[in-house]
């Protein structure tokens, strides 16, 4: 499948430049990571979290686990985690669980993780388990800047998140 046909036409109409890394079949966000043989760190996962009021994709470090009571906090929502069957509505041209980190392409509201901007290179799922769609800093700040951002995740490795 390579990359979705909605992830294609956003990042052309937000003139975004990009390129496809292809990797071996893998499950999660870090499992694609080591395949592609990219720290865990520049690898965004989206993480789709759900209430009465719609869906929200948190964006952050593959490396890193989501504190949805800070998300919460910061959008003043009562957030908690959607379930896999709910993601072939929302992302009906990607693979099932290969969920890209550009929730807006799909019309859903994104927080993102603020170590993220601090990265050099950003790595997001395509739309599949095989390839991974790379972004310069600069790019993906671009399509994050109107978004709201905090510190929304725990360092898996050192239990808290440090500048």
């Amino acid at each position: 499948m390579a990359i979705a046909k909605t992830l294609i036409t956003y990042l052309d109409d937000k003139g975004i430049s990009y390129d496809l890394v292809e990797h071996a079949h893998t499950a999660t966000a870090v499992e694609s990571a080591h395949a592609a043989h990219v720290p865990a760190h520049q690898v965004a996962k989206a993480v789709v979290l759900r209430d009465e009021s719609g869906y929200v994709v948190s964006v952050l470090p593959a490396n890193h686990s989501l504190e949805i009571s800070w998300v919460n906090a910061e959008l003043d929502r009562r957030l908690e985690m959607a379930e896999e069957k709910e993601f072939k509505a929302l992302f009906e041209d990607c693979e099932s669980g290969a969920v890209p980190a550009l929730g807006e392409a799909y019309g859903i509201q994104v927080i993102w993780d603020d170590e993220l901007q601090y990265t050099r290179d950003i790595y997001i799922e395509a739309g599949d388990h095989e390839h991974l769609i790379w972004l310069e800093r600069k790019d993906f700040k671009k399509l994050m800047a109107s978004l709201p951002h905090t510190i929304i995740s725990k360092d898996e490795e050192v239990g808290s998140w440090k500048y």
